[in-house]
This record gives structure tokens, sequence and C-alpha cells, in this order.
């Protein structure tokens, strides 16, 4: 049986007016698979993430989710897609009057579930596999340090057991520690449930020690989309710039 890709994107093209922000954007993920989305600022990265979860419309072109296109017309229609997609945002966008129990309960709040000992149970699940205690459920989002921020957010995301997860720039603000700790956490998450990932990052240890395609956005086209080390031979100014300077030579030396 044929299993349909996690993402397919056809012929999009995204405009504010007159600004061309993405032009003929195509490729397919398939599932299980961890992209990186990169570029410079303003290319459109962010605004490709919000097109795969129905919250933007492309100005025209196909985007399909788990093997469902999306509906930009009806967003009713795509509910149980969005379901199925979690999502954590560039700085965790906890809710600071919430406490980290209802945080990471609010999606399932807002699905109606009125089960008090299983949205007890969820939550004090997704906690532990995102390396918190069970007394971290009671904090407010300004007791928490930036990794902290950033593991709630992910298990947030994870509440409902999504097949697909999109993150923003998810290790942005972190010191060097507290980074590989959230790579080595997602890591460890993505083996065990195999769900597929897209990420926006600038991070090139990322890059290298978690993503399996990469796909580079520049003069609003997909200029390369491939593994680390098809996307090195890309023949660009944002690519020399990016994946060729001194760090990333260090991390990439073996590609």
């Amino acid at each position: 049986m044929k299993v349909t890709p996690a993402i397919v994107i056809e012929n999009v093209w995204t405009q504010f007016g007159k600004k061309i922000i993405h032009r003929d954007i195509s490729f397919t993920l398939e599932r299980g698979q961890i992209l990186g989305l990169v570029g410079a600022s303003g290319c459109g990265k962010t605004t490709l993430l919000r097109e795969m979860i129905g919250l933007q419309a492309p100005s025209q072109g196909r985007l399909s989710i788990l093997g469902h296109d999306i509906n930009y017309r009806q967003p009713h229609a795509s509910g149980q897609l969005k379901n199925q997609c979690g999502v954590l945002f560039q700085k965790g966008a906890l809710f600071s009057s919430l406490d980290v129990f209802e945080n990471i309960a609010f999606p399932l709040r807002e699905l109606k579930l009125n089960n008090p000992s299983l949205i007890e149970h969820l939550v004090n699940l997704k906690l532990s596999m995102v390396g918190l205690e069970p007394q971290d459920a009671w904090l407010k989002p300004a007791e928490l340090s930036g990794g902290m921020i950033k593991r709630v957010a992910l298990a947030r995301a994870l509440i409902l057991e999504p097949k697909l997860l999109l993150l923003d720039e998810p290790t942005s603000g972190l010191d060097p520690i507290a980074s590989q700790g959230f790579v080595d956490l997602l890591d460890a998450l993505h083996n065990e449930l195999n769900f597929t990932v897209v990420m926006v990052t600038h991070d090139l240890n990322v890059l290298n020690d978690l993503c399996t395609k990469v796909a580079v956005l520049a003069d609003q086209q997909l200029i390369a989309y491939g593994p680390v080390s098809a996307v090195l031979n890309c023949d660009h100014s944002f690519v020399r710039q990016f994946f060729h300077n001194k760090n990333a030579e260090k991390i990439f030396l073996h590609q």
C-alpha cells in the first residue's frame, strides 16, 4: 500500500499587493522526515508555515497536508487536519495568565474534552515526555527559564499526538547547552513517535544534527531542496554565505 507524502506543495505563489513573496514553489516531503526551512529574513519562511496549516491562503497553487488538500475557502473543512498538526511558535507563545498545566491542556479544552482525570493523565504524560517534573505544572510562564518555555510549548504542541509538527525557530534565544538539550529531546521524541517535522531555523547544528531534508528560500524561489550534502553543492550567493563560512564549514566538514 502506497503511503501518501506528509506534504505536497505544487506551484505555490504568494503575493501581498505588488510584492511577491513566493514564486512557483514546489516540493514533496515524505512522512517521518525532518525538514529544515532556511532563508534570509523576509523571504517568507513563516508565511509558508502559515499556509501549511491553513491560516493563510497562497495567491495560487496547491498544498496537500497528510493526504488532504487544504481548502482555504472553507476553513472548517480543515478542522480535523489542524488537529493532526502541532505548532511551536518562535517564543513559545505561552499564555502568561495560565500555569504550565493549563497551557498544555489548552488544546484539549478547545476540543471540549471534559474528563478531568483524562486531561490530567495526558498533561502529566507530556510533561514527562519533554523532561519536566510534575511540580512544574503549577508554575507560571514568568517563572520558567527559556529552555523550560520551549519544553512546555513542545508539550502543548504534542498534546493531540500530531502527525506533523511545525516549529518556528525552536532554538532561538537559548544558550548552547539549552539548545543542544532541546535538539536531543526532539530527536528522541521523533525516534519514538515518528512524526514529520517542518522547522524554520538558522541554527547550523540543528540542520546538521536533525534534518533529513533542507529547503532554501531566496529570491522569492526555492533555490535548493534535499539532504544537506546536496544543498551544499548549490551555487547560489545565499548558500555560499550561509553554508560555506568558517563556522559552517566546521559543522558540515564531513558532508
